[in-house]
Formats: structure tokens, C-alpha cells, sequence
């Protein structure tokens, strides 16, 4: 196919900007500098087979696929798990779902030698992508073994799917490539049905049967206690929003009497110290999360405002926060998964933008766990608001509790679905 081969060379042509990347990257976060010879599908080990094959990107589809993963064992104790990701976060909360016998490795390369060095290497019974990694030369190539692949989780806004449409000659060979697809909603299944999937179920949103850690959330009303002051929270914000944020909160600090305390988390780890200088700038006496354990020191209780500079303590932030502004939906950037806030009892505002999560920010606003602003100062006043009233604060945790518990379920209804596939699946690995 022209479009697939002209992608390939370009890839193979790009292969020392990626590595490059790659080591750019590992100065901030040093698991991108590890084992990077897998990332183009060389192995020390000898090859195997027959192993059930997740990719989860990053730490958001990992996480989501600890569900699926744990309801799969439950049906399949003796599966060995072949984990691959793309990033350092979703590596690292990859390890703890291994067993004894399971195996993590990086995605390879898109490119055919390295796509299929990994499939010789591993020559998985089962493929499950999560969410929305379609790949031109990775999918077809499965196929072409005879590996059934399953998009879990799927989701495709409508941008997306624009997008998609300038390269229908690349990514519908892909996308029909795919045995079945478990999407989170009904638009979501439509969309992909259009984008060429065969096969397409709804089967809900594995995001709702993440269940936070209690002793994270519990640690965060903790603080939220010592504090005693309100807790606005920034939830895994990107560039260019905290600026926005910091300029609204200059505005409206010096008519703030309850005194709250802001909390900003950014997204990305790299931007830690780049959100530091900005809060600092704004004239905030700062305190970061790294600078303690179990318990802030006085220091940081009396400070304006918090950075959130840890990593996977998510729902200790939201048990922190009594509110949350939510990331990536103040830019043209889709927004973030609100659903962990809801799980946690923090009721979220949000801006314009959450094409991400599209059919979740709609649910959430319908029952009353969220309410959508079109200004970031807009959602500074609404949040605000929030705050100043015991009562309307106290419903919408219990309305954030009662969404996200609503709808959990996901996790049962993908694992039955990809389980139907695996005894044809092991009768032809044996037969191989």
C-alpha cells in the first residue's frame, strides 16, 4: 500500500529524532533513557508465545487497565501478561501490575522491522490496545499472524475522527484490522464504526471502576483538616492554563477572606520547576509536596499556595481539594479524566474543551458532579462560590460520589467480551 509504505519510510527515516527524543526526555524523567533497545524490537531474552498482550500509554491508560487486567485474571488465573507502554509514567505503574511470569517491555517503533522483531519475539495470543492506539504497521501486521486485537476502552472525538479522515488511506487499513472494539459510549462507537472498525460494542468507561486509594484520599482530608481553610484545587493543568489562573486569582486574592489555599498540579513532571517560577512570580508564598512526607510542616500550612510536585498521589489531591478546576479543558486541549475526582467526592468545574472525555464531562454536569465555564475567571468565581457555601459544597461531593459509583461495570463487561475470544485463540497458539 503507498500511504502505508510511504509512512514507513518516513518513520525509518525519523528513527534518530526518536531516539534523540527519547534521550531528551530521560533528563527529567530517567525511565526514558531504560532498556531503549526495546524500542526498536531488540531482545536479550530468548522468544516465547501465547502471552495476553495490553498496551497502555501512559499513566491514565494504565491505570484504567488495572481493571480490565484484574477482571481478565479472575476469568484466566494462569495468563501470562505481556505489558507494554509508550511513556516513563505509564512504565512505572505498569510494575505493579506483574506477576511472577509476566513480562513489560516498550511499544516498539512503528516501523515494520521493529513491529516485527516484537511479534517474533513474543508472539502474543491475544492484543489489547487501549483507548486509542491505532498504528498503521503495528495493527495489520498482527492481523497478518493471525493475532485477534482488541481496542478496549476505545474513544475517538470528533476531532479525532477529522483528522483521521486526511489519512483514511493510512488509518482505515488499521482500524480494520481490529477483531473488536469496546467502546466507552454510544458516539464513540458511531465514530469508530465510521473510521472502519467491523466489529463494535458499547461497553462503558473502565475509568469509573478505578477505585482510588482510601489511604491516599484519606491522608489528603488530613491535611485539608490541619489547613483549616478552604482548598481550591488545579488538577493536572497544562501550559499556558496556570498563567491564566494565577492572573484571575491576583484579582480576586485580595477580597478572598477565608484565605484559601491553591493547589496546582500540573500534568507533565518536566514542568514542575517551570510552574514554580510562575506561582512565585504572582507574588505566592509557596510550598511544594516534596518537601514532606506524611504530614506538611508548618511552613507550608501557612503558605498561599501548594505545587503538587509528586507523582501517582492523585487521589491525595482530591481529598486535599473540596473543588477542582480541570486541566486541558482552559486550552483547546480535550480536558482530563474528571471521573477520579468524582470517585474521590470533589466536585470538578470545567472549561469549554473536554472532546477527550466528551460523553463523561456530559454525564458529570447532567448529575449535578460538575458545572461547565467558559473563561477560566469564570471558573475561578464559580469555584470560589463553591467554596463559600457549606451546603452546596456538601451536596455536590455527594452528587461526584453518586456519578461515579453509577456507573462502574466496564471492567466485567470488557473482560466477558475479549474471554469469549481466547479459547479459539489458545486452541491456535497450541496448534502453532
Amino acid at each position: 500500500m503507498p500511504a502505508r509504505a510511504l509512512y514507513s519510510a518516513l518513520l525509518w527515516l525519523a528513527q534518530p529524532l526518536y531516539l534523540l527524543r527519547l534521550w531528551w526526555r530521560g533528563r527529567a524523567e530517567p525511565l526514558y533513557r531504560e532498556a531503549l533497545p526495546e524500542r526498536f524490537g531488540f531482545y536479550a531474552d530468548a522468544p516465547s508465545s501465547g502471552w495476553l498482550w495490553v498496551h497502555a500509554v501512559s499513566l491514565g491508560e494504565t491505570r484504567a487497565a488495572a481493571a480490565l487486567i484484574a477482571a481478565l485474571r479472575e476469568r484466566r488465573p494462569e495468563l501470562r501478561l505481556l505489558l507494554t507502554a509508550s511513556t516513563a509514567t505509564g512504565r512505572e505503574a505498569g510494575r505493579e501490575l506483574l506477576r511472577e511470569g509476566d513480562r513489560q517491555t516498550w511499544l516498539p517503533f512503528d516501523t515494520p522491522g521493529a513491529v516485527r522483531r516484537f511479534l517474533a519475539q513474543f508472539r502474543p495470543a491475544l492484543g489489547v490496545l487501549m483507548e486509542t492506539e491505532v498504528w498503521p504497521n503495528l495493527l495489520p501486521m498482527a492481523r497478518a499472524q493471525g493475532m485477534p486485537l482488541v481496542l478496549a476502552n476505545a474513544r475517538l472525538s470528533e476531532k479525532s475522527m477529522r483528522q483521521g479522515e486526511r489519512y483514511a488511506a493510512l488509518i482505515r487499513p488499521a482500524v480494520e484490522a481490529l477483531a473488536l472494539v469496546l467502546a466507552q459510549g454510544e458516539a464513540d462507537a458511531q465514530r469508530l464504526r465510521s473510521a472502519g472498525a467491523r466489529e463494535v460494542r458499547v461497553s462503558g468507561n473502565l475509568k469509573y471502576d478505578m477505585a482510588p486509594d482510601p489511604a491516599l484520599v484519606a491522608r489528603g482530608a488530613a491535611w485539608r483538616a490541619a489547613l483549616a481553610r478552604p482548598v481550591l484545587l488545579f488538577a493536572v493543568s497544562r501550559e499556558g492554563e496556570e498563567a491564566s489562573l494565577l492572573a484571575a486569582w491576583a484579582r480576586r486574592r485580595a477580597a478572598l477572606a477565608a484565605n484559601p489555599l491553591l493547589v496546582i498540579v500540573p500534568r507533565h513532571p518536566q514542568r514542575f520547576d517551570e510552574v514554580t517560577a510562575l506561582m512565585q512570580g504572582a507574588g505566592l508564598s509557596l510550598a511544594r509536596r516534596s518537601a514532606w512526607g506524611e504530614m506538611p510542616h508548618d511552613t507550608a500550612l501557612a503558605a498561599d499556595a501548594w505545587l503538587g510536585d509528586s507523582m501517582r498521589e492523585m487521589p491525595l489531591y482530591y481529598g486535599l481539594g473540596q473543588v477542582a478546576l480541570l486541566g486541558g479543558s482552559f486550552a483547546p486541549l480535550g480536558g482530563q479524566n474528571l471521573i477520579e475526582a468524582a470517585a474521590c467526592g470533589c466536585p470538578v468545574v470545567m472549561g469549554p474543551h473536554t472532546f477527550n472525555f466528551a460523553e463523561a464531562a456530559e454525564l458529570a454536569a447532567a448529575a449535578g458532579a460538575a458545572q461547565r465555564v467558559e473563561t477560566m475567571a469564570g471558573a475561578l468565581d464559580a469555584a470560589l462560590a463553591l467554596l463559600a457555601d457549606a451546603q452546596a459544597l456538601a451536596h455536590a461531593g455527594e452528587r461526584a460520589r453518586a456519578f461515579a459509583a453509577e456507573h462502574r461495570g466496564a471492567a466485567l463487561r470488557m473482560a466477558e467480551a475479549i474471554a469469549a475470544l481466547w479459547p479459539e485463540v489458545q486452541h491456535d497458539t497450541a496448534a502453532h
